[in-house]
């Protein structure tokens, strides 16, 4: 790259089905045209069946940075390893976004000129979830919450620094290529496993602590149960891979779900265990209620039961791959990656 071309970045948006959100997050992302960097815009479709791919496609006829390439694994993983390869040669850069997210002005700038001064192998950035209804506003509360979150540096506006993990921007792409890119046997989590592997090369991550994107979240309780059982699934699987030893805050839903599924099947010949899951239930309640009245919104009290199925979700989530039988793991991942995306 000559000293006065500017820095080329490909922007790899992974989509499935999401023609009530990708055109606002398109637009968000796309960086000014007299901005100080060049680009392309990869939506990774994996076969979508509603609009998704005739609304990109009448984007990329306004703006022919903007592509509609096929991800036939359809999961996120994939999606960034094909873009990475098959991006612009003028690629130095490689910005992951999601079709939930809505960003900030001069955020790939931001990102790129972070990895730029810092020499890093990727940047993070913080996430705060929002809500269009009522129950997803509910969601978001939760999420954001330290009931919801457990205190993630990446839920919250901070200093920025070097971290051993976040919310996923951009990357370098030579080191993502010689780090061999998302692991495709990963459906979920993929982000925090391949984070390993660039600290354990020797590599560092870079926290914007003051750049934010605005996450919006599933919209119903059943969606919110899926997502997070798959959470669940994909960081027990990245600890067991890489043989690390879980957070407090990673073992806590762990405890509460075994607490509560205990005290229901003991419950029959000791009634007082009931007191268990009634006590846990009406603390949450309780946090979202006051949530409620802190922000002045009555959705808000749904905040308490949302943040029950995240905890019991993810906890189930995680069991279940603890407790996968060592064939299926010696067979490979790839034979049975988990969960199917939702």
């Amino acid at each position: 790259m000559s000293a006065d071309a500017k820095p080329f970045v490909a922007i790899i948006m992974p989509a499935l089905n999401e023609e009530g959100y990708i055109e606002a997050a398109i637009a968000s992302v796309t960086p000014e045209d007299d901005g100080g960097i060049d680009y392309e815009l990869l939506v990774m479709d994996g076969g979508s069946t509603d609009r998704t791919a005739e609304i990109v496609e009448r984007l990329g006829e306004e703006n022919g940075r903007i592509k509609l390439l096929a991800n036939p694994r359809k999961i996120q993983s994939a999606a960034m390893n094909i873009a990475a390869r098959d991006a612009s040669p003028q690629a130095q850069y490689l910005l992951r976004a999601d079709c939930h997210s809505h960003y900030p002005e001069g955020f790939a700038e931001r990102c790129v000129a972070a990895l730029r001064e810092k020499g890093a192998a990727s940047v993070v950035v913080t996430m705060r979830s929002v809500g269009r209804g009522c129950l997803q506003k509910a969601i978001a509360a939760a999420s954001n919450s330290r009931l919801g979150n457990g205190g993630s540096a990446h839920r919250r506006a901070g200093a920025s620094c070097y971290v051993d993990h976040g919310h996923h921007a951009a990357f370098d792409r030579e080191a993502y290529l010689a780090l061999g890119g998302y692991d495709e046997s990963f459906r979920h989590n993929e982000d925090a496993e391949y984070d390993q592997r660039v600290l354990r090369s020797g590599r560092r991550i870079w926290l914007i602590g003051d750049l934010a994107i605005d996450y919006f979240p599933r919209a119903d309780f059943s969606a919110l149960g899926r997502q997070y059982r798959n959470y669940g699934w994909g960081r027990a699987n990245t600890l067991m891979k890489h043989r690390a030893i879980p957070r407090p805050r990673q073992i806590l839903p762990v405890v509460i779900f075994v607490g509560n599924a205990g005290a229901l099947l003991l419950a029959p010949l000791v009634p007082e265990f009931l007191l268990v899951p009634l006590l846990y239930a009406g603390l949450c309640c309780g946090w979202g209620l006051a949530l409620a009245l802190k922000a002045g919104n009555v959705c808000t009290a749904l905040s308490g039961p949302a943040a029950m199925v995240m905890h019991l979700s993810w906890a189930y989530g995680f069991l279940w791959r603890l407790l996968l039988p060592p064939a299926t793991e010696a067979g490979g991942l790839r034979n049975r990656p988990g969960p199917a995306p939702g």
